[in-house]
């Protein structure tokens, strides 16, 4: 496979790139992808500092305004208090141009509040201690001296681990905006950026420019998957909105299923919507805001694991008696191996498992992994037929979900071979692997199985994953659970 090579203006700074290869990132351990677990600690670790400032702050405030009789519970409650609210007020996000100037009205205003609570709370439970409105002034004007100076520090240590470890980063977009954001991010390194791509075809009619660094131009989703697992992209950069860019959408959803930051970066003229919380951000004079996937959030997606847990134990345990008489059933009319394995994919197109009652020995493996449905095969048993009709063959799903491969609601996993056939045939059906798989689904209650429309199939799933919340979970348990018995399973 070769590739393009764009050129990128700059001062020369960064190493040169030669052109046809896609580089490996410059950290130590090699170039190895770092796994979900990896990147997870590495925002951790990145974020451990600013919260030990941030949490610091209130008691050596209290140290300095009312250095006698310290209410130390209260002032451990007060730390944890600022934790909790700068949370709140998203005062911990990933920021390329994080800024104390621009955070003091926050800060200041935070304190203000914590140290009105705490005066109220003083004059009520112990009013010898009580304070003034003159030392909340001055103890909520330390407190924001001593929060700015903590971050501070923070925000230039950052700066300069940043530049000596950036992180990979491929830049969406064409024409004189893409050349003109990847030479601001070689160009200034404390960002901790450094371009190893250029996903777009050069302009029509663009002259290229001469210059001695140069990035692949990454034209189809195949190449943007293999520079994103070489180089372990943690950044995508935008010149233009997804939805105006070609197959923007369908790339977005790659870039975030790969754990990637997306940065929407606007040049001049262009209208942006404010950001979140308020707070401007900017690439080098560029306006930039973060693009959130919908389906990214972390705290429902972790109750929603939990719920799994929860139901596949329970469920295991209640179905145990009929799950010991479908196998004695499948042994007797069979014969040997009761359960049956199948390679399926599920999120983010990770390879499982899954278990199912046999009701069908395929020929071969071939057989197996290609025919699409068996329903009417003359060689499945009674019993075969009937564990089918009433969908009991899917019983040892429960321990895949208990697993962690699959979840109780969510889209159905399907083998490699007609996931890359689906994937050709309809856009969106490689973008509902977005979320776990699932024993049953959206599609599934509203009788898409078996023989139906995959066009369709895709289009609930994504429905699904775009308007996810533990209610319509339970709504579609609920439509399940009342159909279990309905003949007519696949």
């Amino acid at each position: 496979m070769t590739m393009e090579s764009a050129p990128v203006p700059g001062n020369g700074q960064a190493t040169a790139v030669q052109a046809h290869t896609v580089h490996p990132p410059r950290r130590s351990g090699g170039g190895a992808r770092a796994q979900p677990g990896e990147r997870r600690a590495v925002r951790y670790g990145r974020l451990a500092p600013l919260l030990c400032a941030d949490a610091v702050a209130p008691p050596v405030a209290f140290a300095l305004v009312v250095p006698v009789s310290w209410p130390w519970p209260l002032v451990a409650v007060q730390a944890v208090a600022q934790v909790l609210l700068f949370a709140q007020r998203r005062l911990y996000g990933m920021r390329l141009s994080p800024s104390v100037l621009s955070e003091l009205p926050a800060l200041l205003g935070l304190a203000l509040l914590q140290w009105y609570v705490t005066m109220e709370v003083l004059d009520a439970w112990a009013p010898q201690q009580a304070i003034g409105w003159a030392v909340l002034a001055y103890g909520a004007g330390v407190q924001t001296v001593l929060t700015c100076a903590g971050r501070a520090a923070v925000y230039r240590a950052r700066r300069r681990a940043a530049a000596r470890r950036p992180l990979s980063t491929l830049v969406v977009g064409q024409g004189p905006p893409a050349r003109q954001v990847t030479a601001a991010l070689y160009d200034h390194p404390a960002y901790g950026l450094r371009p190893v791509g250029l996903v777009a075809a050069p302009a029509a009619g663009e002259e290229k420019q001469t210059t001695d660094v140069s990035l692949p131009v990454l034209g189809s989703p195949q190449e943007v998957r293999r520079a994103i697992v070489q180089n372990s992209v943690r950044h995508a950069m935008f010149t233009a909105p997804p939805e105006a860019t070609p197959d923007g959408a369908a790339l977005f959803t790659l870039l975030t299923g790969h754990g990637c930051r997306v940065w929407l970066v606007n040049g001049p003229g262009a209208v942006a919507e404010p950001p979140v919380g308020g707070r401007p951000d900017h690439l080098w004079g560029f306006t930039a805001q973060p693009l959130h996937d919908r389906t990214n959030r972390p705290v429902g997606h972790g109750v929603k694991r939990a719920v799994d847990a929860v139901l596949a134990t329970v469920g295991l345990l209640l179905a145990a008696p009929v799950m010991a008489a479908c196998a004695l059933a499948v042994r007797l009319s069979d014969g040997p191996g009761v359960i049956f394995r199948q390679e399926r994919v599920g999120r983010h197109g990770r390879p499982f498992v899954l278990l199912k009652f046999r009701t069908l020995r395929p020929a071969d493996v071939q057989e197996s992994a290609t025919r699409w449905n068996v329903a009417s095969d003359g060689r499945m048993s009674r019993v075969g037929r009937v564990l089918r009709r009433t969908s009991l063959d899917e019983l040892p799903q429960l321990w895949n979900v208990l697993r962690g491969d699959m979840s109780m609601v969510g889209p159905r996993p399907e083998r490699p071979y007609f996931v890359a056939q689906f994937s050709r045939a309809h856009p969106g059906y490689q973008a509902r692997h977005r979320m776990p798989v699932g024993i049953t689904g959206l599609a599934q209650v509203n009788g898409l199985r078996g023989d139906t429309s995959i066009e369709e199939r895709a289009r609930f799933d994504n429905r699904y994953i775009e308007t996810w919340s533990l209610w319509q979970d339970a709504c579609v348990l609920a439509r399940t659970a009342g159909a279990l018995f309905r003949l007519g399973g696949s």
